[in-house]
């Protein structure tokens, strides 16, 4: 059964264009998201993984944001409960930001991500395969498998290339929370699989321990290896929401008056938001963004410009519009933006 459907979006969201030309004229692509009969999985069966090619345009770092740094502290506490003393292999460690938080944590971890831009040897600047020749006794998997067309093959290769063995802590999106709060900014054409906690209790035969971490964005599960399994549909149905677009539709209703918007967040949800509010009818007149690489960069399908938030706040006067892309840093954005904004959290509404 259908459960959501979106068409013409771009294939990346994180991707950054030099010029607004290339980013309105980037790739597109459909979602039409179904639960699998089978497995139970929910997937997008318009997902074409040839559109995709991730390289170092690919920005998707969250770090410079210190409510992400004390995530990823979380999850580092997570890691060193069950993989204290292991070697570790990050896949998809991207520019490398948490494998050397990791490696100052005094772990030893090797990592492999086509879009890393540094020269670190222990890093290899490749997708992961068998033949990349990596294994440890550990495994971390952040924001790496919703990307993947096959997702059981892949965790089965990399048990395989593993020896059979090991731990691997695994981390991405809940689909049950974007469901929950109406996050129709948060379907991305790069995430081919939306998972809810169960499907790791079906995907693996033994899970150490799994939950919710970053206000409940994300799940989180530490599983062996060993046990990859087909997953087998239970009796739980994917009830989604038939007001999933009220949010979008609440924003248009409330802006017949002009002001000037800005949207506080240059990433994939910001890139969704602002592309949905032009199809709308409705112009974004400033991103802010505090991610350097993004800065001066253009998003892809509005060909926004993204500003630092010293450059877009100069753009603003008190009681214009910031849209806040994620609540988990309000507190942040307040402190640098101040009061005399109205500001929507977009998550919220």
């Amino acid at each position: 059964m259908e459960l959501y459907r979106a068409t013409n979006i771009p294939v990346f969201q994180n991707m950054m264009f030099d010029d607004k030309k290339s980013a309105m004229s980037c790739p597109m692509g459909d979602v039409v998201l179904v639960q699998d009969p089978l497995t139970g999985l929910v997937t997008n069966v318009a997902y074409d993984a040839e559109l995709l090619n991730y390289d170092a345009k690919y920005q998707n770092e969250q770090a410079c944001s210190a409510a992400f740094q004390r995530h990823l502290d979380e999850v580092t506490r997570i890691i060193d409960r069950s993989f204290s003393d292991k070697t570790l292999i990050e896949v998809g460690c991207g520019k490398g930001y948490f494998l050397e938080h990791l490696r100052g944590s005094g772990y030893e971890v090797t990592g492999v991500d086509p879009a890393y831009e540094g020269t670190k040897s222990y890093i290899v600047r490749d997708l992961f395969t068998k033949d990349v020749g990596l294994s440890a006794e550990g495994v971390i998997l952040r924001h790496v498998l919703e990307h993947v067309p096959a997702p059981m093959s892949f965790l089965s290769d990399i048990a395989c290339a593993n020896g059979g063995r090991g731990y691997a802590y695994i981390e991405v999106p809940c689909f049950d929370w974007i469901c929950s709060h109406r996050a129709w900014f948060d379907i991305f054409y790069e995430h081919v699989n939306y998972f809810r906690l169960s499907d790791f209790y079906r995907l693996f035969g033994t899970v150490v321990e799994a939950g919710h971490v970053f206000g409940g964005q994300y799940l989180f599960a530490v599983v062996d290896l060993a046990t990859v399994q087909q997953p087998v549909r239970g009796e739980e149905e994917t009830c989604f929401p038939e007001d999933f677009l009220s949010g979008i539709q609440n924003i248009i209703k409330s802006n017949i008056h002009r002001k000037r918007k800005a949207i506080w967040g240059g990433a994939a949800k910001g890139m969704m938001f602002a592309l949905t509010l032009q199809r709308s009818g409705f112009e974004v007149d400033v991103v802010i963004d505090i991610n350097p690489a993004k800065q001066g960069k253009y998003l892809a399908g509005t060909g926004l410009r993204v500003s630092s938030p010293e450059e877009g706040l100069k753009e603003l006067e008190p009681g214009d519009e910031v849209f806040v892309m994620n609540s988990n840093y309000f507190d942040e954005i307040l402190s640098m933006a101040g009061s005399q904004y109205s500001y929507v959290k977009v998550d919220e509404l």
